[in-house]
């Protein structure tokens, strides 16, 4: 099992002045530690979960590519890229560009949009949930498209909700023949489809349902003539290994337990992430206890 970072809440001591070198401090303690990769999420307001929007939360890109200038191995991932906010091209060069100054370390993770009172409150598109889907999958098309071209090889895009005349994408992206594509969410008949035609990645919510929506998967992967080994299975949690690393044991155990399940990737939310102790804790005591299972 590989363990993944999701930073999600940017609310830490210092304010904003502080906001880029306590940035720069998790994501190298991540990299040393043993962290797999490194996301956060594509949004204008922070989930009120964490506080609502009138919370600190950084644009998604910048943040990232701000982060590869700072690290050297860990990959990098939007968790998830709100597809309703996007133009598919601006998108695609976006993450061509990411994935070329991190020296080949990016992933594209994206998903249908879930934030409407953000998308409203903001102005941005937020169209009806089936019109969501119809263009997700063409940006995923288009980006495909953008990356496996070369220049004179681009042909026109022809959808229902995008014509791009012609998609050039230069320089190309390292990561050949594409930066991996994780596609956020368990859809049964939507998501989980799009995952086994386009993704590399499949990323759902923790719980009892995972068996179930694996089976799902791989019967779409069997209806799309697609090798189901070949697409990684992560989830999200919430990695609290305890103010005194009293959870640890308690943390393991749960890991286990989703691979049991069949997730042989976790990214996780760290309570307290800016005192860089929780990632201390996790490095030596819990990524050696589930790298083997």
């Amino acid at each position: 099992m590989k363990l993944g970072l999701d930073l999600y809440d940017f609310t830490w001591p210092g304010g904003a002045s502080q906001l880029g070198p306590t940035l720069v401090k998790i994501a190298q303690a991540a990299e040393e530690w043993g962290f797999d990769r490194i996301g956060t999420v594509d949004h204008v307001w922070q989930s009120h979960y964490l506080g609502g929007p009138e919370h600190e939360l950084p644009s998604c890109y910048p943040t990232l590519t701000y982060l590869a200038a700072h690290t050297s191995q860990i990959k990098l991932i939007a968790l998830a890229t709100a597809s309703p906010y996007w133009h598919p091209v601006l998108l695609a060069k976006t993450v061509t560009t990411l994935d070329v100054l991190s020296g080949g370390r990016a992933w594209l993770g994206i998903g249908a949009g879930d934030y409407e009172e953000e998308a409203r409150g903001s102005g941005l598109p937020f169209p009806p949930l089936p019109e969501r889907y119809e263009r997700l999958e063409e940006m995923l098309q288009i980006c495909l498209c953008m990356w496996q071209g070369e220049r004179g090889d681009e042909r026109p895009f022809e959808g229902k909700h995008y014509r791009i005349e012609r998609p050039l994408n230069l320089p190309q992206s390292l990561t050949r023949p594409h930066p991996p594509i994780l596609i956020a969410g368990g859809g049964e008949q939507k998501t989980l489809r799009l995952v086994a035609r386009y993704a590399d990645a499949c990323n759902l919510r923790p719980g009892p349902q995972i068996p179930q929506k694996l089976a799902i998967l791989q019967k779409h992967c069997e209806a799309e003539g697609r090798d189901y080994d070949t697409i990684e299975k992560t989830c999200m949690f919430a990695f609290d290994v305890g103010e005194d690393g009293s959870k640890v044991d308690e943390l393991i155990g749960q890991l286990r337990w989703l691979a049991s399940m069949g997730i042989q990737t976790v990214i996780g939310v760290v309570p307290n992430i800016a005192a860089i102790t929780p990632l201390e804790r996790i490095g030596r005591e819990v990524i050696p206890a589930v790298v083997d299972v």
